[in-house]
């Protein structure tokens, strides 16, 4: 059973920093691509970056500069470190993955999802 847990989410005061880490098992080899999302309160899902399996990570625009992706083969975890956090931030936050393509950062394109874990930004 293939399954995604995320961890690492909490408060945080505006400016500072956190590490969320997803967790991958029961997939055969490493899914072909892998992201972050993210859902605020009232707001739709939205993409933070993905890593395809060449390892080439890849983000929006507003998280661009802050928020690095990378990934442990070894432990098949994938990482989000965000820095400089804002208000803004503050959502829900998911990994996802796929199989067998890595289409961009839309919903549809990843069939595997964690539970989520939750962070939020004060002022």
């Amino acid at each position: 059973q293939k399954q995604l847990v995320e961890s690492g989410g909490g408060s945080v005061q505006a400016g500072g920093s956190l590490r969320l880490s997803c967790v991958a098992s029961g997939f055969t080899g490493r899914p072909y691509c892998m992201g972050w999302f993210r859902q605020a309160p009232g707001k739709e899902r939205e993409g933070v970056g993905l890593v395809n399996r060449d390892g080439r990570p890849g983000y929006v625009p507003s998280v661009k500069g802050r928020f690095t992706i990378s990934q442990d083969t070894d432990k098949n975890t994938l990482y989000l470190q965000m820095d400089s956090l804002n208000p803004e931030d503050t959502a829900m936050y998911f990994c996802a993955a796929d199989t067998w393509r890595c289409g961009g950062l839309v919903r549809s394109n990843f069939a595997y999802w964690g539970p989520g874990t939750q962070v939020t930004v004060s002022t």
